[in-house]
């Protein structure tokens, strides 16, 4: 009430002050900043229409993206950085910050987690007539003819205090929304609510997704099931190639307006690096802002805390009003392992269907042997684009380093693929116990640690003509020590650490890929 009673005095305060108008800068560029003026109070409305009406009607200088006022109040607007500067000065106003991008951060979970699957059954018995509790996630969508969001011959009506849509368009129609998925929403331009990525489709399957029999090619086969099976879905987009804090914050705001329970937010910043002005971070994070107002109105909010481990202070989402969870491992691994023409056999981990010509052994080169010309010795260790020599690569298994933490192992792929490789071997300890597949059915892919790369260089050295094969994969179960919090996730300590962890350690990439091309296919 306190706030609220600032807010009221500020803004009455503001209407006697004259609007001096910024020099006109229309011809200077214009990118879209987000004005905040805090909970959706009448009092901050009040603020956000009278700085829309007056800035608007003055000079018509900026172009209008969304407003926010069903959790928080604000709006974003296409505008010149000195009319931000401008905005930002006025009274009621909290925070104007420029729109930016942030990134969407399996079989046997939830039974190694101690939650056995019920019997198989259908929707109408998993999900009463009473159930009320709907997640929403902000995230890229969903693919409903998944098996996982299906609910046989029938459908079942939302809650009855559900207030959100099910916004439709030529590849989501009307009954994508059936009672299982109740709300959907698309903030994307151009965009459904159709998820052509995987990350969101994944996620909803986690917490909420039907019982259904899977597997990857026969790999991790069982039942995929969610957390929650009675739970209803509501989606709301908010990503596609990254997700814009505009439209974050929308979809925070209409998720609070149609009556979700529980707000699933896979989302963050990999800019961690710099020192964040703990004020600015308060009134400029669109999640942590989002989350802050559903808090406030009792709906939970879970985030993910990031995958920039193992480094210290990386982790994201850490704000003490929301549930922000790391990645564990369970008791599974998939091995590739890589036999030596030594018949030293190295430890490596993937998803490797390729047998590299049956029993064959091919010849075995490093990036840096395999320099292009003009490249540099760093670069082709790594095989960084553009760094190898296609005479150098053709017809062999290429091992490659990862000396730049900021080297990505897809473009390493890639760089010795179009290079006519059979295979790669990654020195990565970044990706460790992570199932990869980049490759495709033709190209073998297997990431080794530190340790064992120990034993492939002094092999490397040892002989003028090595050669090696990348073995096709090995499912290994009760895999131990297990949970452990997986590698590649985000550690504290921060102004909080991840509060839980849970199963996270790879997942989704394999599932995601499938379905999108079928969908680029034009399969249904």
């Amino acid at each position: 009430m306190k706030t609220a009673a600032v807010f009221s005095i500020m803004f009455l305060v503001s209407m006697l002050l004259p609007m001096v108008a910024p020099e006109d800068d229309s011809t200077s560029e214009q990118d879209v900043y987000i004005v905040y003026t805090g909970g959706a109070n009448p009092a901050n409305l009040a603020v956000k229409e009278s700085l829309i009406n007056r800035v608007l009607v003055r000079k018509n200088l900026f172009d209008m993206v969304t407003t926010y006022q069903h959790g928080l109040a604000g709006f974003a607007a296409r505008m010149s950085s000195s009319e931000a500067m401008f905005i930002s000065q006025q009274p009621g106003v909290l925070s104007v910050f420029k729109d930016s991008y942030l990134k969407p951060l399996t079989t046997r979970s939830w039974d190694f987690l101690g939650e056995p699957a019920p019997p198989f059954a259908g929707f109408e018995d998993i999900v009463p007539a009473s159930s009320e509790v709907v997640i929403g996630f902000i995230d890229t969508g969903i693919w409903p003819e998944s098996p996982s969001f299906l609910v046989g011959n029938g459908s079942r009506a939302p809650p009855a205090d559900w207030k959100g849509i099910c916004e439709t368009a030529k590849d989501f129609n009307s009954s994508a929304c059936n009672g299982k998925i109740v709300g959907a929403r698309s903030y994307v331009h151009g965009s459904s609510a159709r998820d052509i990525d995987g990350h969101g489709s994944h996620v909803a399957s986690t917490a909420a997704g039907m019982a259904v029999k899977a597997s990857y090619h026969g790999f991790a086969a069982g039942t995929a099931r969610g957390g929650s099976e009675s739970s209803r879905i509501a989606v709301y987009k908010a990503c596609c190639c990254g997700c814009k804090s505009s439209a974050i914050l929308k979809a925070f705001d209409d998720a609070i307006s149609d009556g979700v329970r529980v707000i699933s937010a896979s989302i963050g910043s990999d800019e961690t690096d710099d020192p964040i002005d703990p004020l600015d971070y308060l009134l400029k994070d669109p999640v942590m802002l989002g989350a802050f107002h559903a808090v406030e109105r009792g709906i939970t909010v879970v985030c993910a805390a990031g995958n920039r481990g193992p480094l210290p202070g990386t982790v994201l989402n850490d704000e003490p009003w929301t549930i922000t969870v790391a990645a564990a491992t369970i008791d599974r691994d998939f091995r590739a392992n890589v036999l030596l023409g030594s018949g030293t056999i190295i430890k490596g981990e993937g998803i490797v269907f390729h047998r590299l010509n049956g029993s064959a052994i091919h010849p075995l080169t490093s990036g840096e042997a395999a320099k292009e010309r003009k490249a540099t010795n760093h670069a082709a260790r790594d095989c960084q684009t553009g760094s190898l020599s296609l005479s150098r690569v053709e017809g062999k298994v290429v091992f490659c380093e990862t000396r730049d933490k900021k080297t990505a192992l897809d473009l390493q792929v890639y760089e010795v693929m179009n290079n006519g490789g059979l295979g790669i071997i990654i020195e990565n300890d970044f990706l460790k116990r992570v199932a990869n597949y980049y490759g495709g059915f033709n190209f073998a892919v297997t990431v080794i640690s530190t340790k064992e790369s120990l034993k492939l260089k002094d092999y490397l050295k040892s002989t003028k003509k090595p050669i090696a094969k990348i073995l096709a994969t090995v499912q290994i179960g009760n895999y131990k020590p297990a949970p452990e919090v997986a590698f590649f996730s985000s550690a504290g300590p921060s102004a909080s650490s991840p509060d839980i962890t849970a199963p996270g350690d790879g997942g989704g990439h394999s599932r995601r890929v499938v379905e999108r091309r079928k969908f680029h296919r034009g399969q249904r």
